[in-house]
């Protein structure tokens, strides 16, 4: 474990995260100075550390992201498991999301949307208006052809955007992130999945008490059969933390 900023970071399966205690602590980090940190900012849980085991090019994706935060329950279970003394809190994608663009909203900070359906990318725009008052520069949504990818990080660049939400979902968004960095680093960039249609009511998250202990990723399962091959990555994981070869 190390200490900087006066957040502690954590070692996973060779992968570095902040421990954040709590969402507060974890907003007023990426937000420090008035204005949000630059580089990239990447949930971690117990699936993504099994596929960038796989894949080279992912892993070396989340090697390179500044911030990375512990999304899922395994790996702040993992953490806690390694780090007896550690205070570190699982911290929601979705939710941190939330908080985010509420205090861009406060903060009247530049935000570039990209990523989703057309529609719900415009419904995403019109309620974060009307929610918190975001200040909205640019958009694009997530079915743009890779040849102009060099177009649209251009006008992410001219746009002046101090933050940028990428839900593209993985590694598709941590790709762009890397690529758009290059062109626009004065900017935190946030990959989010499928949080637009969260945000809009297209897909429903589980209920509190299900977050609450844990075991929202067995309500997605219940909720998608599909995704059981997904969850079967976690018998690995599980197998490292009962091995203790976190």
């Amino acid at each position: 474990m190390k200490q900087t900023d006066s957040i502690p970071q954590y070692r996973v399966r060779d992968f570095t995260l902040w421990g954040f205690r709590d969402m507060a602590q974890c907003l007023d980090f990426l937000f420090a100075a008035e204005q949000p940190k630059v580089g990239a900012l990447v949930a971690m849980n117990a699936e993504k550390v099994i596929n960038a085991e796989q894949d080279a090019e992912l892993r070396t994706l989340l090697d390179a992201a500044q911030y990375k935060y512990a999304d899922g329950i395994s790996v702040v279970r993992a953490i806690r498991r390694k780090y007896p003394d550690a205070e570190v809190a699982r911290i929601a994608g979705v939710d941190l999301w939330h908080a985010m663009m509420q205090r861009a909203g406060q903060q009247g900070t530049p935000l570039f949307l990209i990523g989703g359906k057309a529609e719900v990318l415009a419904e995403t725009e019109q309620k974060l208006r009307q929610q918190w008052h975001v200040n909205i520069v640019g958009s694009q949504h997530g079915y743009l052809a890779a040849e102009h990818y060099p177009e649209l990080f251009e006008r992410v660049r001219a746009s002046g955007a101090t933050l940028v939400s990428v839900a593209m979902g993985s590694p598709k968004q941590e790709m762009l992130i890397r690529d758009c960095l290059q062109h626009h680093p004065d900017a935190l960039y946030m990959g989010v999945g499928g949080t637009y249609d969260v945000f809009t009511g297209r897909v429903k998250r589980a209920p509190k008490v299900w977050q609450n202990l844990g075991l929202e990723w067995l309500y997605r399962l219940l909720s998608q059969p599909s995704r059981l091959r997904r969850q079967l990555k976690l018998l690995k994981f599980l197998g490292y933390y009962y091995r203790g070869q976190l």
